[in-house]
């Protein structure tokens, strides 16, 4: 099989060559169709997160194979395989737990740590073939493109689990859409299909064009400090939810100025920095900060479902093959992406 895995902090991918892997038990052996590429790949290819103040959170390591947005063909099953056959073509589920720990026992197996995320702990999607422990982590993705199909792993479910933390709305209950990128936009659809007419806030007015040409009509540049006093006063002392897809210093500040009393922040992006505020503000407002990883197996078969059923429009995507991944991180970093970039496995 074909690989590529990281090398030095935010070098070149490197192109390896292994033996192809013989699933064994239940695991099932995929053929990568489709793979997609997350802003979470590019804190894994350069090792670190940033934790604002001057500090730096260390990850990754030599030797990973990236990526998991991933969407395949099964190929080759374990002798105690069931449920799926070869031939068929699935999306994965790549947030796998230990399956023993109190997270994965509470059906959590996307907060299990380390866990055996595909791409992330063990390897993932940057080859031409991919091991999955299990058939329960494949999905059926009805008649969707492949490449669309792939990102419901990470941007979708990412979107569809932030949304869920809303819990129930009321008559005049607004959600603003901080960050318009891949996973922003995939929630702006997902929104949309549970019946949410979202603002929509980013720094770019190219996205917030696209977001127009999605049928948002209310769409701010959270750049400029009045726009969230444009939205407080348009939605009645401010929004009562915030999802924040970027997760830097400058969108949670945003983010907060336009929550009205007994709001919530929900932070998804991993961008990066620090947040500090006056603590006696959230009991006087009432507010709730929380964070949003990905999201449970359970979530995947109710957006799965929903994708299913074309309840969910597409968002933009810009297939490479597999051979260009190093530059599509670098693209993506660079903020050259609109949408979502698809790698396509070597022929």
């Amino acid at each position: 099989m074909i690989a590529y895995e990281t090398r030095d902090p935010g070098a070149a991918l490197a192109r390896v060559e292994a033996p192809t892997p013989v699933p064994e038990g239940s695991q099932v052996l995929l053929r990568m169709l489709a793979c997609g590429v997350c802003h979470s790949d590019i804190h894994l290819h350069e090792g670190v997160f940033d934790l604002g103040d001057g500090r730096h959170l260390d990850v990754g390591r030599p030797g990973q194979v990236l990526g998991h947005e991933i969407f395949g063909e099964v190929v080759a099953l374990g002798p105690d395989a069931e449920g799926v056959r070869v031939g068929e073509r699935r999306v994965v589920y790549p947030w796998i737990g230990c399956g023993e720990c109190a997270a994965c026992r509470r059906g959590e197996e996307h907060l299990c740590t380390p866990g055996r995320g595909l791409g992330t702990v063990v390897s993932g999607g940057f080859a031409d073939h991919v091991l999955v422990p299990h058939s329960r982590y494949l999905f059926d993705k009805g008649h969707v493109d492949d490449a669309l199909a792939s990102t419901y792993a990470c941007s979708g479910l990412t979107a569809y689990s932030a949304l869920r933390k809303i819990g129930e709305r009321v008559a005049g209950d607004e959600v603003l859409i901080l960050g318009a990128g891949g996973v922003g936009m995939m929630a702006v659809q997902i929104a949309q299909s549970m019946g949410i007419d979202p603002l929509v806030a980013d720094i770019d007015p190219l996205k917030l064009e696209a977001a127009r040409g999605m049928g948002v009509s209310r769409v701010f540049h959270s750049g400029e400090r009045e726009q969230a006093k444009a939205i407080r006063k348009l939605c009645d002392g401010g929004v009562y939810a915030v999802l924040d897809f970027v997760g830097a210093t400058s969108s949670a500040e945003f983010g907060l100025a336009c929550l009205r009393k007994g709001g919530k922040l929900i932070v998804v992006g991993l961008y990066g920095g620090a947040l500090h505020l006056p603590l006696p503000l959230l009991p006087m407002n009432a507010r709730t900060i929380q964070g949003s990883y990905v999201g449970s197996l359970q979530e995947m078969q109710e957006l799965m479902a929903l994708v299913r059923a074309g309840s969910i429009a597409p968002i933009r995507i810009e297939e490479r093959p597999l051979q260009e991944v190093s530059q599509a991180l670098a693209d993506l970093k660079a903020g050259k992406v609109s949408g979502r970039v698809v790698l396509r496995s070597e022929p």
